[in-house]
């Protein structure tokens, strides 16, 4: 993990996965002066609203060896599906890229890893560890010293208060609020608008005000 900076790069980027979630992806790189030019996925698209080029299926090792040209970032919405491909892009010692919002406000002692994306209007304070492959959805707000694990999502307008920990591959779903000092564990789902009280066990789903287990 590295702390947060705003540093140009010059390489171009290439999604892998092209779809919904993609697409907020791709105009965060935008905003930040990025040329996003291709996407990998396991067939072309029919749809493709930004005219990308199609690099192939990632998978493939001749996608694999142009890939090392430029920048890559797993724009797939789903935990485990990210998860599989973030994992097989580092084990072909891709590099992975960061997408960062310019309007999101983040300390300069929040640490991050790779492959991890900061929406519009997300706030994350001092002392927060964001892991590889993590969604920072719009507007959520991340307290401070709170702990994200790898391949978590934090939905739309979520807000963990202080010292929140979250476990690997879970979301957190939107306007929901997490009371300072939770631990919510691996694989866990948290339904909109819920609110967590107390401590969550791994893989267990979660809905309501005050918190139930489905």
């Amino acid at each position: 993990m590295a702390k947060f900076e705003r540093v140009k790069q010059d390489k171009n980027i290439v999604l892998i996965g092209y779809s919904g979630h993609s697409f907020v992806v791709l105009e965060i790189f935008r905003a930040m002066g990025r040329t996003v030019s291709a996407y990998c996925d396991l067939s072309k698209k029919e749809h493709n609203p930004y005219s990308l080029g199609y690099a192939g299926n990632e998978n493939e090792a001749a996608v694999i060896g142009q890939l090392k040209a430029a920048d890559c970032f797993v724009s797939i919405g789903d935990n485990q599906l990210r998860k599989k491909s973030y994992e097989k892009a580092s084990a072909s010692a891709l590099s992975i890229a960061n997408a960062i919002h310019p309007s999101a406000i983040i300390s300069e002692t929040a640490v991050f890893g790779n492959g991890v994306m900061i929406a519009a209007g997300v706030i994350i304070n001092a002392q927060s560890r964001i892991g590889n492959a993590v969604i920072c959805n719009t507007g959520c707000i991340i307290e401070h010293e709170c702990r994200i694990a790898d391949f978590a999502h934090i939905a739309p307008g979520a807000v963990l208060c202080g010292n929140v920990s979250v476990g690997e591959g879970s979301f957190v779903g939107a306007n929901s609020v997490v009371k300072q000092g939770i631990t919510i564990g691996k694989n866990v789902i948290i339904g909109a608008g819920a609110v967590i009280t107390k401590d969550i066990a791994d893989g267990t789903k979660i809905v309501g005000n005050p918190q139930r287990m489905l």
